[in-house]
């Protein structure tokens, strides 16, 4: 399968839009699918980004001399207009065909996406703001609005899917990971991050730096990221360096500082919902005209802090740092709630939607029996076995036949490429289901336990939505189940899990 991406970055635009496209390119290159980017403005270290994993990169010619006539506030971002931009990504996409073309440009609307149907089987379109029309089969905007449901209506075909919410924030693999060993925050604040972006032009960032020198909380450890090309980078190391805050410059490791930190100063945008991962509180800032309805609705769900900003930003949020600091249960409070919001599988259910999953269910037959009781009675499976003896053929045969036959269970096969990956059965109980699950022992599927599961859950759904809820039963020392079930939102009871289905009217 082939996909490719429409995406800027620039000091204007900042780098949010392409991070969070390369998050998307990630996980589908993960499950064998070839990715291109066509960018008319990208910094050299993003294209080395690019090529360093394996991408195709195409950058178009810069500013055209061609007037700018679209209508759109953002027009100005795309240095040409929609028409040349049309014209220059058809030609870039020429040699072979496209399943899905990824829009993530505020710059581009329907006039754009309906031109660009020949090159490209479907458009997925992210967005943010909800200005402009499009022309897509599946629109993505992961932000949390009041009016979520409404704010596309009219904008969109009849036939276009709404990804709406925050369920769906493309979060990078690190974030999801560092979530299983994070908690709610309690306790005291002993270390606070500061991270507008990658870019952050209006320097934020210095503002926040001057605000907590003056912050008199003897031992408080403050983070402070920037991007490598931040425009005021030096000052900023060096305004560090003299009240000995710790300065990370385009650093790998955000989600760790983010999962020790105890409180947050930063933009809206796409972090918010990395922190809400993490269950980290923060005091966040509408750095950008397009972030004020985000932030402000996302502080009235209780997701974070946000004080309404005035021409004093340095008095402002120094009251407010202060208050925050001092009110642990408030803290409590927006941690609880941000980490209810966002899980870290929105990645994984945009690559479902989009046919990508990698992984296909199907029913077991009678021509699995042999496969399964090799599987079965192999080491690695028994050991983490509710009885771990060796199965002999006569029992297995007489076990399998039930399982075919009964109405109570059902036993999955997942494969990719027709190639079993795992085993998935579930046992009913009235609107329960108890799961069992493996990986094919032998076979390199590292890493595809989480994405087994979910395709099961998503069977279960489809076949049995009469499930409310799922249980998992794990020995106490099978250190990998323990991560699977927490990793996918589980809710650990002793050495079981469960997880409950809720009506979606």
């Amino acid at each position: 399968m082939n996909i490719a991406f429409r995406v800027d970055a620039s000091a204007q635009i900042g780098t949010g839009h392409f991070m969070r496209c390369l998050t998307l390119a990630q996980n589908l290159h993960f499950r064998g699918v070839a990715i291109r980017f066509v960018s008319r403005l990208l910094p050299e270290y993003l294209c080395d980004m690019l090529s360093e994993r394996g991408y195709e990169c195409i950058l178009l010619d810069g500013a055209s001399s061609d007037s700018l006539t679209d209508d759109l506030s953002h027009s100005h971002w795309l240095a040409c207009s929609q028409q040349r931009d049309a014209q220059d990504c058809e030609q870039a996409l020429a040699d072979r065909t496209w399943e899905w073309l990824i829009v993530d440009h505020y710059a581009l609307d329907a006039r754009w996406e309906s031109a660009l149907r020949k090159r490209a089987k479907h458009i997925f379109v992210i967005d943010d703001i909800a200005d402009r029309q499009h022309d897509c089969d599946i629109l993505l905007d992961q932000n949390f609005y009041a009016d979520m449901g409404g704010r596309y209506s009219g904008k969109v075909p009849p036939h276009c899917r709404l990804l709406l919410g925050p369920q769906y924030a493309l979060l990078r693999d690190e974030f999801r990971r560092q979530r299983v060993d994070v908690k709610v925050r309690i306790g005291p604040v002993k270390r606070v991050l500061v991270f507008f972006g990658g870019i952050d032009a209006e320097n934020y960032t210095g503002r926040a730096i001057d605000v907590l020198s003056h912050t008199k909380r003897n031992g408080l450890l403050v983070d402070v990221v920037i991007g490598i090309q931040h425009p005021f980078r030096e000052q900023i190391e060096s305004s560090c360096s003299e009240h000995k805050f710790t300065c990370y410059v385009q650093t790998g490791s955000i989600s760790e500082l983010m999962a020790k930190a105890d409180l947050a100063i930063g933009a809206g945008g796409s972090a918010t919902w990395e922190r809400c991962c993490l269950g980290l509180p923060t005091i966040a800032i509408a750095t950008a005209a397009n972030q004020l309805t985000q932030v402000g609705d996302a502080a009235g769900e209780g997701l974070l802090y946000s004080p309404e900003i005035d021409k004093d930003f340095v008095g402002l949020v120094q009251r407010h740092l202060g208050a925050l600091i001092e009110n642990s249960n408030l803290r409590n409070l927006i941690s609880q709630r941000a980490m209810g919001a966002v899980d870290g599988l929105g990645v994984f259910r945009i690559a479902r939607k989009m046919g990508c999953t990698g992984i296909q269910m199907r029913l077991a037959s009678q021509d699995d029996s042999v496969e399964l009781f090799k599987w079965r009675n192999h080491e690695i499976i028994r050991a983490v076995s509710r009885n771990p003896e060796e199965i002999n053929w006569s029992d297995h045969q007489k076990w399998y036949a039930a399982v075919l036959s009964s109405s109570d269970r059902v036993l999955l096969i997942g494969e990719q490429q027709t190639v079993p990956v795992g085993v998935v059965r579930f046992d009913f109980e009235g609107n329960k289901a108890e799961v069992s699950i493996y990986l094919v022992p032998g076979l390199q599927f590292s890493g595809r336990g989480q994405e087994l599961l979910q395709c099961a859950e998503d069977w279960l759904e489809n076949f049995k939505p009469e499930i409310r809820e799922i249980k998992a039963v794990v020995l106490g020392d099978n250190d990998r189940s323990h991560h699977l079930f927490l990793s996918t939102d589980y809710q650990i009871d002793s050495t079981a899990y469960s997880k409950r289905f809720y009506d979606h009217a």
